[in-house]
């Protein structure tokens, strides 16, 4: 049964979502979270490592939700039910959408998920900082904490080295330096 429904939920999440992984995190986040599967904290603590490793975010979480879930076949049927809804549709779009390229209902869908999509990436986006950052709560104190101000150090530091067109290998590769050797200053535990 568990099977199942990893396949539907991840099949379900992966028919209604644009934009790529990104965009399904909300999803994601509230479905995993109701059915008690990770809690918060562990999703995001799996985002930051999906991130470091190699493949789309997508097959990444969903695999590793339904390893931890169900083991290997969990890890198989969420993965095959984030995948299939991709590789269906593309099919299909492949197959007719020369012929309705030009048509402006089309032209005009696209222009509009667009938006959507930087809309579900930015709520994606300030849910995993409200986790990190105000997992507890807001107060005064998170925000003058040694790691509230290295975090954000790290992430101007790397926002800027984006905008630099620095390589976002190199980019993952210093924030898990920083990050680490952060993690040997007493006190401190990011």
């Amino acid at each position: 049964m568990i099977l199942l429904q990893l396949f539907l939920i991840f099949f379900k999440i992966g028919a209604f979502t644009f934009g790529g992984g990104y965009a399904m995190l909300p999803l994601i986040q509230e479905e995993v979270i109701a059915h008690g599967w990770l809690t918060g904290e562990e999703i995001v603590n799996f985002i930051a490592v999906s991130e470091s490793t190699p493949g789309p975010f997508a097959v990444n979480i969903s695999t590793y939700v339904g390893m931890e879930t169900a083991g290997l076949a969990g890890a198989v049927a969420a993965t095959l039910g984030v995948v299939l809804p991709s590789f269906i549709i593309i099919l299909i779009v492949a197959r007719i959408y020369d012929a309705f390229r030009k048509n402006r209902i089309v032209s005009g869908c696209m222009e509009g998920l667009k938006p959507a999509v930087v809309g579900l990436i930015g709520a994606s986006v300030l849910s995993i900082a409200g986790a990190v950052f105000f997992g507890n709560g807001v107060s005064a104190g998170i925000l003058a904490s040694p790691e509230f101000l290295i975090s954000l150090g790290i992430f101007a530091v790397m926002l800027i080295l984006a905008f630099r067109k620095v390589h976002p290998i190199l980019i993952i590769a210093l924030s898990a330096a920083v990050g680490i050797g952060a993690g040997f200053i007493p006190g401190i535990g990011i």
